[in-house]
């Protein structure tokens, strides 16, 4: 993971409990849009599996012992809710105050959540699972990722479209209850499904603290 950027964990989630949290997430799954569905962490289904032993030990791997979730995305592609994700790095954070630093911004809502592009020493304490519902296959629009591009720290739209020009992809294939842990800052992206079945992941977000620095707390969202 420290030089990659990234590591998949098979089979974190047994087929019953993937069978469980499918049922429990059932009255939102397959309403996602292009942004998938945000702000879950409420949600009691999923509250308490970012907070199931099996997932935080794979997040206080990366983040440390006090790894604690603090946001949750559904991504349920499909043939009908269809779209693709361009190279990019994940920036953002959400807070629950803004803050008047130069470090913190540009800055904006979703949902009635603030959310602000974030300082590279807060994002270097995060760790995403993915936990895949369904299998994640090369035709199944599945993460791509460029190995070790979390270690050029936060780059610009040039400098991101370059180096995925530049280096080999690593296509992301897991099985149904893998995860794929990932740090934000690597280069990621994702294509389109070829095929009507959904591909369901449950994107979890952790850090080492809510509480970032003096002033500044993440939101649970």
């Amino acid at each position: 993971m420290d030089d990659s950027g990234f590591e998949i964990v098979e089979q974190a989630l047994s087929s019953a409990e993937c069978d469980e949290l499918s049922a429990t997430i059932r009255p939102v799954s397959g309403k996602s849009d292009r942004a998938g569905i945000r702000h879950l962490l409420a949600h009691p289904g999923i509250g308490a599996l970012a907070r199931k032993e099996s997932l935080l030990s794979i997040a206080r791997r990366h983040v440390g012992a006090a790894a604690v979730p603090y946001r949750a995305t559904l991504f349920d592609k499909s043939g009908v809710h269809n779209w693709l994700v361009a190279w990019h790095q994940d920036t953002v954070l959400p807070l629950r105050s803004r803050v008047e630093s130069p470090e913190w911004g540009p800055w904006s809502e979703k949902e009635g959540v603030l959310y602000a592009r974030a300082p590279i020493w807060a994002l270097v304490n995060v760790i995403a699972l993915r936990v895949h519902l369904d299998p994640s296959l090369a035709d199944n629009g599945p993460l791509r990722v460029i190995p070790g591009s979390h270690l050029r720290g936060i780059l610009s739209a040039e400098e991101i479209a370059e180096r995925s020009r530049k280096t080999d992809a690593k296509v992301c294939v897991v099985d149904r209850g893998g995860v794929l842990a990932m740090r934000p800052l690597l280069i990621h992206a994702s294509s389109r499904v070829q095929r009507p079945a959904s591909r369901r992941v449950l994107h979890l977000e952790y850090s080492a603290s809510l509480d970032l620095s003096l002033g500044v707390r993440l939101a649970e969202a």
